[in-house]
């Protein structure tokens, strides 16, 4: 019986035809009380039914009472010593067994076999009530001799299939059950002969004759017969049905399966896929998802019942199978799938209704009507026979339809089968909808994104250049961080990075307004901390008035400007974190620089500093997320020690030299971003070039108009030393031009520079601060085409200001001369 045995009790065997036999509920209260147990303990049945076991023993063991019904149920039983209260009063020295009654449709009950120590045994009449008990069971039960031959079974064995009782008698498990492993279960019973430990709750699953088309699940167990010996005499073995439970094990793994592994993605098509994985080999052996054509693109649905024309637009967006070459060889993933007018899976998307069929005509065609002739198919071919079609909605608006079909398991699809797939597909149809809703969003979202953030890095010769950017809204992609790089006059260029408090799309937004604003700020040629002054200007002036917008206030900006001539950087920060400058060695040190206030909020004024960079330093500029900063404050307002730490492991991380920008810049981001962070991060690495000192030319021209003929054969000398014989026409028209209104209107030294760069680049330099300007002259005046020739014969021009004067500018294509 499997019962556990009390440690360190020692007396003859227990005979339980002799015992007195009484009942107990789960709460171990007496439910039967027979003339036996009244003549052992000398209670009436009206006295004891009903009376809890405990107050039938004396203290010390009516303790232990809820601690043995703990050991019953772990080991299926007990047996061992206790002392009962007689009606007299006297003690009753019991030996003690307890063994569960296993009837799947009662309540748990327990009987207890009571005999005094000392007793001898032998009463015909609880032999007798045992018979009638293990006769009567509903759980199957049965003897086998030594050699494994049935000896005696009860009537609820026969609901198995393999015969009554009396035809059992002297066969082996085998001739009455040819369906089940017979080897299997009897090496159990012979390990359980061999070494008396019985075998409890094994359960198996196979076929037997009473169920001969499907798989049912048994649980057994088997224990050892002996004599009064100890010598073994056989096999007594239970069996009981669980198939259904182990079925409903199964559907509720399969849900839960299923809750675990869909929709994690957000992705349609892969949602779809996970539905087909989850279902094969649980639930069907076949398994294809269709969804509509405006689904997989993020589309509405649309509403109401389907059309025709809707059906139509079906396509393959996930399938599985147990095994290859059937249906999933004929319609391809992403391939179309157009079935049959009044076929069940347009009647299943036209009505709603989930459609099912336990045996298919096997000589009848697939109904996808999109296969051409030499691919069409029977159900016999495949070796299909049952199937189901569930409709996929959600909303109350239909999506598609899940297929499933059975092959290898070889029962038909039953109502539970259909309810369970409904289940499932429920299940997917929400994560389906999300994710195309998702889809729809995100796709709306990383449009507005790549239209905000930079394309590409321009092509320039001042700096090599890598950035990378991660929102801290990984889903959306929206954040408020952005970085550029801008080619200035004279091949300067401008690394901007900057950062607007929040998140999403209305950061974003505001992200977008201020990088518009540094575009048309960096072509005024401005200093960097004039920059900074106009764009605060900007952001206090954009927050005035009952419809101002505040998502830019507070926000932060690092302007940088390189020149590869003179290996000078101009830089200045509007509450921004310092960047860090990488030496051609590795070496990585923080810039020396004031930080000034955040945009919009008024204060200080910006200040800028000028650093001198030897060729080959990088320029790491950040947004704070990368120091695990929470976007809502300035780095001066943050903990110093988390700070010092913070600014020390990004030192370590960008220390070095690497060759491959890209790289390095991805490597750095990854490892210094925290999966759990709430800020946006953007990197901007820039490793600085000079310009080869012959590719530049300066000439001092003095005040003189009579010396601009000199000035112009000097640029036309240049150029042909620099191959640039083609330009030498227009190079003159400009130098004459931008050289003699210098002389003329401006006041202190004229300076003269060519640069070749990716362009040729003519750039006049004088004291004063009076910008030219273009005109239109009339037919009739002698003079004012100056400039307006000088704006048609080159890409562009402009003027730049300094601290001692202004410069005059004009760029020229190399490859596509203007004459």
């Amino acid at each position: 019986m499997g019962t556990h045995q009390e440690p360190g009790t020692t007396w003859q065997r227990f005979d339980v035809a002799d015992a007195a036999p009484l009942l107990l509920d789960a709460h171990t209260r007496v439910t039967s009380w027979t003339p036996d147990a009244e003549r052992l303990l000398g209670h009436s049945a009206s006295e004891a039914v009903g009376r809890s076991a405990g107050e039938l023993l004396l203290p010390e063991d009516a303790a232990r009472v809820p601690e043995l019904a703990e050991r019953c149920r772990a080991n299926g039983g007990w047996t061992g010593l206790l002392t009962a209260r007689h009606r007299d009063g006297r003690p009753v020295r019991l030996k003690v067994r307890i063994v569960l009654l296993a009837e799947k449709s009662d309540p748990e009950r327990w009987l207890v076999l009571l005999e005094e120590l000392g007793r001898a045994p032998g009463w015909d009449m609880s032999r007798g009530m045992l018979e009638r008990m293990v006769s009567r069971s509903s759980v199957g039960i049965a003897i086998l001799d030594t050699d494994l031959r049935y000896v005696w079974s009860n009537t609820a064995l026969s609901r198995f299939g393999g015969g009554i009782p009396q035809e059992r008698l002297g066969k082996r498990l085998a001739d009455v059950q040819p369906g089940l492993v017979a080897e299997e279960y009897e090496a159990r019973m012979r390990l359980v002969l061999k070494t008396g430990q019985p075998i409890t709750a094994f359960e198996t699953v196979g076929r037997v004759r009473s169920a001969p088309d499907r798989d049912s699940s048994y649980s057994m167990s088997f224990t050892r017969l002996e004599d009064d010996d100890g010598h073994p005499v056989g096999v007594f073995y239970t069996v009981e049905d669980t198939t259904e439970r182990r079925r409903a094990r199964q559907r509720l793994a399969l849900l839960a399966q299923a809750g675990q592994r869909m929709g994690r993605s957000l992705d349609v098509a892969r949602t779809a896929q996970e539905l087909a994985d989850v279902a094969v080999p649980g639930l069907a052996d076949l398994v294809s998802v269709d969804l509509l054509e405006s689904v997989l693109r993020g589309m509405e649905p649309p509403s109401g019942s389907l059309t025709g024309q809707d059906v139509a637009s079906l396509r393959r967006a996930g399938q599985q199978s147990t095994t290859d070459g059937a249906l999933e060889a004929l319609v391809k993933i992403g391939a179309a799938t157009s079935y049959l007018v009044d076929s069940p899976p347009v009647r299943c998307l036209t009505s709603g209704e989930s459609w099912r069929t336990e045996r298919l005509d096997p000589l009848a065609r697939l109904w996808i009507g999109s296969l051409p002739p030499g691919r069409q198919a029977t159900f016999r071919d495949l070796g299909l026979h049952s199937a189901m079609f569930v409709p996929i909605s959600a909303r109350g608006v239909t999506l598609g339809v899940a297929t499933f079909f059975r092959r290898e398991h070889q029962e038909a699809f039953d109502e539970e089968d259909l309810g369970l797939a409904e289940d499932l597909v429920a299940r997917a149809a929400v994560c389906v909808d999300n994710a195309r809703r998702y889809t729809r969003e995100r796709d709306a979202a990383l449009a507005l994104q790549r239209n905000l953030l930079p394309h590409g890095i321009p092509e320039q010769d001042a700096v090599d250049v890598a950035a990378c950017y991660r929102p801290a809204d990984e889903l959306t992609g929206l954040g408020g961080d952005w970085y550029d790089v801008i080619p200035l006059s004279g091949a300067r260029v401008a690394l901007v990075v900057g950062e607007v408090p929040g998140h999403g799309i209305d950061a974003a937004a505001s992200m977008g307004q201020l990088r518009t604003a540094v575009h048309t700020l960096a072509d005024l040629d401005l200093s960097p901390e004039e920059v900074l002054a106009h764009l605060d200007d900007l952001v206090a002036h954009s927050t005035r008035g009952p419809a101002g917008r505040h998502g830019t206030v507070g926000a932060g900006c690092l302007y940088t400007v390189y020149d590869p001539v003179t290996g000078r950087c101009v830089m200045a920060s509007a509450r921004h974190p310092v960047p860090a400058v990488i030496a051609p060695d590795g070496t990585a040190t923080f810039a020396d620089m004031p930080v000034g206030p955040a945009l919009g909020v008024g204060g200080l004024p910006f200040e800028a500093v000028e650093l001198d960079l030897a060729e080959g330093t990088t320029l790491a500029l950040y947004t704070d997320g990368l120091l695990g900063g929470d976007g809502t404050e300035g780095e001066g307002d943050a903990c110093p020690t988390d700070l010092d730490a913070a600014r020390e492991r990004l030192r370590r991380n960008v220390a070095g030299v690497d060759p491959s920008m890209n790289e390095r810049c991805c490597a750095v981001v990854d490892r210094l971003l925290s999966p759990r962070r709430r800020d946006d991060a953007a990197l901007l690495m820039a490793r600085t070039k000079r310009l080869a000192p012959e590719h530049v030319a300066t000439w001092d021209v003095p005040a003189d108009p009579a010396l601009v003929a000199e000035t112009r054969r000097s640029s036309t000398r240049q150029l042909i030393a620099w191959g640039l014989d083609a330009l030498a026409f227009t190079t003159e028209l400009v130098v004459s031009e931008l050289v003699t209104n210098a002389i003329r209107h401006a006041v202190g030294p004229v300076r003269l520079r060519l640069i070749l760069e990716r362009s040729l680049i003519c750039e006049v330099f004088d004291g004063g601060a009076s910008a030219p300007h273009l005109r239109h002259p009339r037919t009739t005046d002698e003079g004012g085409r100056g400039l307006l020739l000088t704006s048609q014969f080159t890409q562009r021009w402009g003027t730049r200001y300094l601290p001692e004067g202004k410069v005059i500018w004009a760029e020229q294509s190399l490859t596509e001369p203007a004459v």
